[in-house]
């Protein structure tokens, strides 16, 4: 019985990805190489990864926060780490990287 429980989770889970969020067309999805904003609450050492993946590197540091660059996209974005999470991610122009 739990088993069938979980994979109706994971099938509503699933589907639930395919709904249209009614985003316009030309705007960044969040936790893309465009827009980071997803990894906002996320564990620092465990993100930095996912947004390497995306095609972020690291361009600079200022105590606490980090200044990530995606050169195919030209995003940038500035995150903030506090208590070992992402207390805030914000999208900045690429001149600001």
């Amino acid at each position: 019985m739990k088993f069938t429980s979980t994979l109706s989770v994971l099938a509503i889970v699933a589907l639930t990805a395919c709904v249209d969020d009614g985003a316009s067309v030309g705007q960044p999805s969040v936790g893309s190489s465009s827009d980071l904003s997803s990894f906002e609450g996320a564990r620092a050492g465990q993100a930095e990864m996912g947004i390497q993946n995306l095609g972020y590197e690291l361009v600079r540091t200022e105590g606490l926060t980090a200044y990530w660059f995606n050169r195919s996209t030209g995003a940038c974005a500035r995150v903030v780490t506090a208590d070992g999470r992402y207390s805030s991610v914000d999208m900045l122009p690429s001149g600001d990287c």
